[in-house]
């Protein structure tokens, strides 16, 4: 992956089995290379848990455990604490499309500094978990993230709890944060939340996605002929172009799954009743401004949501180089949450509303 902050996006002639990743066919089908291409791109020892061996070189207050899901499977996970003090609060941050628990390790600082801890597992399917690379469903990804947050508050009883979410991530804990199983009195960062549903896409995009996912599910995408940029750190997307955790190539199945969540969470918005910070960067390019515009309306008004528009932020924005700003405003509104943000982007967010709809 090149410097510069570009995710590569797979190849519309070239296609390779799970199974054999080496063996590529031509797919033919430009209408759903492009749809297959845009999604792929990037929507990439304590209690209750079980002990992993320990990093090498990992930093002062980092641990690193797996959470024991009540079919057996095992979610490793990245923790990393404050060096003294009390804690403000707990942070369960789940990480976005073939990304992994290590999606945290740069913006983690910034809220340890604030006496936050952060628990970062890898959601099934992805990382190091079972079945990595195959789609769990969304009523598996919504009930570990469920199970998740049981087990950091068993961790640390009493203390309060933010579920913390990054593109895909965010989508789950909108289905979460609406359905029967979400955690009590917890409160929800959606940052870049991955909504670019069925809904949103023309008929080309949604009828080729769903061609290819029925004839060949298992087929996974790979190639690079075309970049979009997720984040302006070219260091940390370079890290997570080498991380081995990180999914480079992805199958058909997943796909569809994947757009199964974003519709799901979007039909979650107006049911989203608990108190929300949902974060929204002017240079995302992989969820369109349309379909976050279009989830915005649907969420109920009141005091319990918080809109946030950055618009020189992209989609990774807590990866961003200018990522205070908006992990500043986190760490306000986690304070505060009925306080107007630090940065004003709750007031940029109403206007870059009201001008969507002008």
């Amino acid at each position: 992956m090149p410097a510069g902050g570009h995710f590569m996006i797979p190849d519309a002639a070239m296609v390779s089995t799970a199974s054999s990743p080496s063996r590529e066919a031509p797919i033919g089908r430009r209408a759903f290379l492009g749809c297959a291409a845009a999604l792929t791109v990037g929507l990439t020892g304590c209690a209750g848990g079980v002990a992993l061996p320990g990093k090498p070189g990992a930093r002062a207050g980092e641990t690193d455990g797996a959470f024991v899901m009540r079919d057996g499977a095992l979610l490793p996970y990245r923790c990393w604490l404050p060096r003294g003090g009390p804690l403000r609060g707990l942070i369960l941050a789940l990480h976005g499309f073939n990304d992994s628990r290590d999606a945290w390790e740069v913006p983690a600082a910034q809220f340890t500094a604030a006496g936050y801890a952060l628990y970062a597992p890898d959601q099934r399917g992805f990382g190091a978990t079972p079945e990595r690379g195959l789609w769990p469903g969304v009523p598996r990804l919504v009930a570990d993230a469920s199970e998740s947050a049981w087990h950091v508050r068993a961790l640390h009883p009493g203390v309060p709890l933010v579920l913390m979410g990054e593109s895909m991530g965010g989508a789950v804990l909108m289905c979460l944060a609406t359905g029967p199983w979400a955690p009590m009195e917890a409160r929800y960062v959606l940052v870049s939340p991955a909504v670019w549903g069925r809904a949103d896409m023309n008929v080309v995009y949604r009828s080729s996605l769903w061609l290819g996912a029925k004839l060949a599910p298992g087929l996974a995408l790979t190639g690079a002929p075309v970049s979009v940029t997720a984040s302006d750190n070219a260091s940390a997307i370079i890290r997570l172009s080498r991380d081995p955790l990180t999914i480079h190539a992805t199958r058909l199945g997943t796909l569809r799954g994947l757009v199964d969540l974003m519709d799901a969470a979007l039909a979650s918005a107006a049911r989203f009743r608990a108190p929300g910070l949902f974060l929204y960067g002017g240079r995302d390019e992989l969820v369109p401004k349309a379909a976050t515009a279009d989830m915005w309306r649907r969420l109920p008004a009141g005091p319990a949501i918080t809109l946030a528009y950055y618009p020189d932020d992209y989609h990774l924005m807590l990866r961003d180089l200018h990522r205070a700003v908006p992990i500043d405003d986190i760490r306000g509104w986690m304070s505060a949450p009925s306080s107007p943000l630090p940065s004003a982007a709750d007031r940029a967010a109403l206007a870059w509303l009201a001008n969507r709809t002008a």
